[in-house]
């Protein structure tokens, strides 16, 4: 039977739900840089740290100076603290650009597709990468096309293949990696003067840098020392300790256990220390999370060839404002701090060797013109003075 006060009672109902439906729909007013995109860590001229999708437009006219990485990791921190404070100190947000950090999951693919994402966008000025993969050419050929669409692009702290792909960027920015593999294998010689086998772990083996940090380990080293394995882990820390278990296993004779990329040093130290074996490894490493300091400390590294990334971030944000802007005076002051090879397209951030405070054989070893030789100590004071827990 028809009910007229039932039927009231519906159309009401069904009225509320068409304007909640309709309220829904809105989403706030507008959509730009509210929605995060997994793996993107963003920061802006105000240094905010919001975040947003890596294929984004948004923040009205400002267009985006984007910094990829290869991974995640204390290293990556670091670079976007520097990348942070360049975006303050020389006032991006003046020229119309914002500083954002895109952080990659260590594949090739992911790199690949970040790129993709930025190609046909306003907003995009400039890119800094740390390359993957230097084998790897689709990678270049996606920094080609962002190159033809006018995007200033260089690459930072990893470089592309610098005999197929060095067209494909602008300039490489970053620790000259074989010099730092060079001073850390000068470090294991002066540890063990005798000599030694190694094996040497890492993320990505087919990255430029960690190619370059290889090969100039074993030239620093010398001839007595013997590379027994060569591992990679994918950028996966569960595999980077199965690495130095399995190494240690199979090589009865393995004494010195090289960490090539940030974390691989806290790997070799929690496989050593769970073996109970500190007394039969040397131990050196590249770069300087906060829990491989701690290690220091505690006798379990015995030298850290430490790189600059506040430095890659600061100075990657100087460099692509100022090709962005045209700013030929601020360039020939980076050639003329930077480089210091006849290569003009390579920037040095410098390195560091970093020894015990206390009984290290290093104390009296003569590193590279380009390296700064520190205690643990006077790093620490170091990273104080400049707002950071690692490097």
């Amino acid at each position: 039977m028809f009910s007229a006060s039932r039927f009231f009672s519906w159309s009401v109902l069904l009225f509320v739900l068409v304007v909640l439906a309709a309220g829904c729909g809105k989403g706030g007013g507008d959509s730009t840089g509210s929605t995060e995109s997994t793996g993107s860590e963003g920061g802006g001229g105000d240094s905010t740290g919001s975040t947003e999708p890596a294929g984004s437009e948004g923040a009205g006219s400002q267009k985006r100076i984007i910094i990829v990485t290869n991974g995640t990791s204390p290293f990556w921190d670091a670079a976007k603290i520097g990348a942070q404070e360049a975006a303050e100190d020389l006032d991006v947000a003046k020229d119309g650009l914002r500083v954002v950090v895109d952080t990659n999951d260590f594949s090739d693919k992911g790199q690949i597709d970040k790129l993709r994402s930025y190609q046909g966008l306003s907003d995009v000025a400039g890119v800094g990468i740390s390359i993957t993969n230097s084998g790897n050419s689709s990678i270049a050929d996606e920094l080609r096309k962002l190159a033809k669409q006018g995007i200033k692009v260089i690459t930072i702290d990893s470089d592309v293949d610098r005999k197929n792909d060095r067209d494909s960027r602008i300039a490489y920015l970053g620790t000259d990696n074989v010099y730092g593999g060079e001073e850390l294998g000068k470090a294991a010689k002066g540890l063990k003067p005798g000599g030694g086998k190694y094996a040497t772990f890492v993320g990505l083996k087919g990255a430029a840098n960690a190619i370059e940090r290889i090969g100039g380990f074993g030239v620093g080293a010398g001839d007595k020392f013997t590379q027994k394995e060569n591992l990679g882990d994918g950028g996966d820390q569960i595999n980077a300790r199965k690495n130095v278990r399995d190494a240690i296993d199979r090589n009865a004779d393995l004494d010195t256990l090289v960490g090539i990329w940030s974390y691989n040093a806290p790997a070799i130290v929690d496989i050593v220390t769970q073996l109970k074996r500190r007394k039969d490894f040397t131990i050196v490493t590249f770069d300087a999370e906060p829990v491989a300091i701690d290690h220091m400390k505690k006798g379990m590294i015995d030298a850290m060839a430490v790189q600059n990334p506040h430095a890659m971030g600061y100075e990657g944000v100087r460099m692509l404002r100022a090709l962005i802007k045209d700013d030929k005076a601020a360039l020939a002051e980076m050639e003329k701090r930077m480089n210091r090879t006849e290569e003009k397209d390579l920037f040095d951030t410098g390195l560091k060797i970093i020894i015990p405070d206390e009984g290290s054989p290093l104390a009296d070893v003569q590193f590279g013109d380009n390296t700064n030789k520190l205690t643990l100590s006077k790093f620490t004071e170091w990273l104080k003075s400049k707002g950071l827990q690692g490097s």
